[in-house]
């Protein structure tokens, strides 16, 4: 991967940080910079792994499985991808049954409503 895909990527990992952060409450912190997958791209996000993608050409697929390897290996939640374009909004994409094993303990405990 080039220097400029590694700092997008690093910016990527810090923008999110923040808005889950700041803009959420939660105590989200980014790993090191170029740690090559020795720690989490995110965590403080209670039983999510993130895996943070911010390219133009995005393998939803490999993504996925990267965050499910990931997920198993740090053991810090279901896994997640978190990923967004230029010019376009974050978006989240996870397992169906991972979402619902989310979804259902939220609504359980009241915390979403449909």
């Amino acid at each position: 991967m080039g220097g400029k895909s590694q700092r997008k990527g690093r910016n990527g990992e810090l923008e999110l940080s923040r808005i889950l952060s700041d803009e959420y409450g939660y105590d989200v912190h980014p790993g090191r910079a170029m740690s090559y997958g020795a720690e989490p791209d995110l965590t403080g996000l209670p039983g999510v792994h993130i895996e943070c993608k911010r390219v133009e050409r995005l393998d939803l697929t490999a993504a996925l499985e990267q965050a499910e390897r990931d997920s198993e290996r740090f053991q810090d939640g279901l896994p997640a991808v978190f990923h967004r374009r230029s010019w376009e909004g974050w978006r989240v994409t996870m397992n169906l049954r991972d979402w619902l094993e989310l979804y259902g303990n939220s609504h359980k405990n009241g915390g979403v409503t449909p």
